[in-house]
C-alpha cells in the first residue's frame, strides 16, 4: 500500500465579473491529494493521512477520496477551515496561486494526533507546503525519518513561495527530506528557486550522496532527466496541446511510483538495480501521464487505460 502524507485543499478559480463580484469554480486539490487520486486511477492501492476539515469543503473532499478508492482511514478530522488557493492562469495556461490557509486543517497535525501506519504501507510519499508549515511539518518530517528503515520514502518538494516565502527555510527542508527520502523528484522550476545557478546533475549528485537512490528532474515542455548512482537517463515531453498545468507535477509523481511498482523497482534494492533503458521507460511513462493532465482544465488525473 501507499500513504500519501500532506494537504487536501479546494482550487479556487476565479472567473468572469459579476454585479457584484466574481463567478468562482471551486474543484478539490492539494498535491499530495492529487498524488493519492493519481495512484489510485493508477490502480494503486492507496491511503492518504493528513488533516481534514469538517466543513463543507472538506466534506466534498472527503467524498471524493472515497469516490476514488482511496482509503481514508489515516484522516485526522479537525472543525478548523479547509484551505483555499485561489488561482489565476496566464495566458500559457500556467497556474498562479494565493493560499488563504492560516490555521486551517491541513496545518494543525501535530505529532500525538499522528496515526499508526498500517503493516501494509510500504511507500511513503511526502511533499509541499505540508512539509514546511508547522506543526504539521516537524511531524511529517518526523514520520519520514522514522519509518525510511523499513518502508521507501518519496518525495516531491513542490516549492510554493506564496505560502512559505523564505527561500531559506524551503532549502532547510528540502535538504533535510534529500537526507531521508530514497526517491527525490523535483521541477527545475523549483531547483532555480532552491539553489540558481546551480545544474540539475550536480545537485542529484549531491543528494544521491545524502543517501537518495534516485533523484528524478521535470523540466516541462523539455521532458525529464534522472541519475541513480550508477544510471542516467533522459525522456522528452509527450507532445501536447496545453490547456493548463495543474497537477501536471502530480501527474508525474503519481505515474513515476505505478511505473516503478509495476515493473518490480519500487524498493531501495530496485531503484539501486534500476538500468538505463529502463529509467528512460519509467520517465516515459511518468511523462505520458502528465500531457494527459496536461490536455484537461485542472488537476483532473489520467486513469491506468489513459496512458498507453
Amino acid at each position: 500500500m501507499f500513504v500519501v502524507c500532506g494537504e487536501a485543499l479546494m482550487d479556487v478559480y476565479t472567473g468572469d465579473r459579476t454585479g457584484t463580484g466574481l463567478l468562482l469554480d471551486a474543484r478539490i486539490g492539494g498535491s499530495p491529494f492529487n498524488v493519492a487520486v493519481g495512484l489510485a486511477r493508477l490502480q494503486r492501492p492507496v491511503a492518504f493521512l493528513g488533516g481534514l476539515s469538517t466543513d463543507a469543503f472538506g466534506e466534498r473532499l472527503l467524498a471524493a477520496l472515497q469516490a476514488e478508492g482511496v482509503d481514508g482511514s489515516l484522516l485526522v478530522r479537525s472543525p478548523a477551515p479547509t484551505t483555499l488557493s485561489v488561482v489565476g492562469l496566464d495566458a500559457q495556461g500556467v497556474p498562479a496561486y494565493a493560499f488563504h490557509g492560516q490555521g486551517a486543517a491541513d496545518r494543525l497535525l501535530s505529532p500525538e494526533l499522528l496515526p499508526a501506519l498500517p503493516a501494509a504501507a510500504r511507500v511513503l510519499q511526502f511533499g509541499s507546503y505540508a512539509m514546511v508549515v508547522e506543526p504539521v511539518g516537524s511531524t511529517l518530517r518526523a514520520l519520514a525519518a522514522r519509518e525510511r528503515q523499513q518502508r521507501l520514502v518519496a518525495y516531491d518538494p513542490n516549492v510554493r513561495l506564496n505560502v512559505e516565502p523564505d527561500v531559506r527555510r524551503w532549502q532547510a527542508v528540502v535538504d533535510e527530506m534529500a537526507g531521508i527520502a530514497q526517491l527525490v523528484k523535483v521541477s527545475d522550476e523549483d531547483l532555480g528557486l532552491l539553489y540558481p545557478g546551480q545544474p540539475a546533475a550536480a545537485v542529484a549528485a549531491r543528494w544521491l550522496e545524502q543517501g537518495a537512490r534516485l533523484v528524478v528532474v521535470t523540466r516541462g515542455a523539455q521532458g525529464s532527466e534522472a541519475w541513480t548512482r550508477a544510471a542516467h537517463a533522459r525522456a522528452e515531453a509527450e507532445p501536447v496541446a496545453v490547456v493548463d498545468t495543474v497537477g501536471a507535477g502530480d501527474t508525474f509523481q503519481a505515474a513515476l511510483l505505478t511505473r516503478l511498482d509495476e515493473l518490480g523497482h519500487l524498493s531501495v534494492a530496485g531503484l539501486e538495480a534500476l538500468p538505463g533503458p529502463v529509467l528512460q521507460d519509467v520517465l516515459r511513462f511518468a511523462g505520458r501521464a502528465a500531457a494527459v493532465t496536461c490536455a484537461r482544465r485542472g488537476a483532473d488525473l489520467p486513469r491506468r487505460a489513459q496512458v498507453a
